[in-house]
């Protein structure tokens, strides 16, 4: 179950894809992607199995890197468990300045870190790059009689215990935002009846099986059973329609939410500025890149840049709110 701005007509998953890439691109004129590779070896720390979504833009962050010229080799480490919480700590302490690494995490691990009390913390490392992001969908059973996110809204209000939310771990994305719904509409999150599954299959069914009375994740993990006519979507935690998705946002139907999964790449604490600096330019590169933006149509991924200051304020500020979240659904 799944760590997100709209798309241009090529690709509803180009969001930033051909207008902030091509603005990246112009500020890189005159730098050739098939110039000489800016780092002989780059490794890659991923903290999550091979096969995830991590793992998966780690070698799709190499693939592209290589076919743009920018890197001549690289190598993925996966250390996996509770969503990236036991990877972070040794990031942290065995990978202290290696100038040549990065490590991809997102907003799964925010939360993971919160709710395993984690003594380390992403504040100890150095934020590069945000890249991409994936919103998320509510979705009903099709014989379902709530029609909209206000009906959903309503049943909610008028008896939590009866609507049970299916997603993935707790104090995960889904849960989240199963928690920001609730409180938007002026409920309690702390009695949002959540229902964990270990993986998208196990949810459908619950929900195919009616269950449960909703189910949360990313919009791929939905998305065949949504046109399969199966599933109904109530809403996407988009903050605008989006392209190729008929389905209206949360927020235009009156509830004051948006969120998507981020996506984003860290280096080791203690670099040097200047190992920071070529890092948020080899990667500010490979976003610009035709085989990176070939990746994102690829895999459906929604393009979210951000880089460097910006990057780092933002992470901060996911902290604090994720944090004040999961204490309403009493995981913090």
């Amino acid at each position: 179950m799944r760590n997100s701005l709209p798309m241009q007509a090529t690709s509803r998953r180009r969001f930033l894809g051909t207008s902030l890439a091509l603005g990246a691109g112009s500020m890189l004129a005159g730098l050739p992607f098939q110039a000489q590779a800016q780092v002989d070896n780059l490794k890659l720390f991923v903290p999550a199995n091979p096969g995830g979504g991590w793992d998966q833009t780690a070698r799709s962050m190499e693939q592209a890197m290589k076919a743009a010229g920018l890197i001549k080799g690289a190598q993925v480490t996966n250390v996996g468990g509770a969503g990236g919480a036991v990877g972070l700590p040794q990031f942290v302490n065995q990978w202290k300045g290696q100038g040549n690494a990065l490590m991809v995490a997102g907003m799964v691990m925010v939360g993971a870190l919160i709710t395993n009390k984690s003594p380390v913390s992403m504040t100890q490392t150095t934020p590069i790059a945000r890249l991409t992001g994936e919103f998320e969908v509510v979705v009903v059973p099709a014989s379902s009689p709530l029609k909209s996110m206000q009906d959903l809204a309503a049943a909610f209000k008028a008896d939590p215990t009866k609507v049970s939310w299916a997603g993935g771990s707790a104090g995960g994305t889904d849960h989240i935002l199963a928690g920001m719904i609730a409180k938007a509409v002026g409920g309690d999150a702390r009695k949002v009846a959540y229902v964990a599954y270990a993986g998208g299959g196990p949810a459908q069914a619950a929900l195919l099986g009616a269950q449960v009375t909703c189910g949360v994740s990313g919009y791929g993990e939905f998305a065949e059973q949504i046109k399969a006519g199966k599933l109904r979507a109530l809403g996407i935690s988009a903050d605008k329609r989006q392209a190729g998705i008929d389905i209206p946002t949360i927020k235009e139907q009156g509830i004051d939410v948006e969120l998507f999964n981020w996506r984003g790449v860290f280096a080791p604490p203690g670099v040097k500025d200047a190992d920071r600096a070529a890092m948020i330019d080899l990667v500010s590169k490979m976003r610009a890149s035709k085989p990176w933006q070939d990746q994102l149509v690829a895999r459906d991924w929604t393009d979210i840049f951000l880089a460097g200051d910006d990057y780092r304020k933002y992470i901060d500020s996911e902290m604090t709110r994720i944090g004040d979240i999961l204490k309403e659904l009493g995981l913090g």
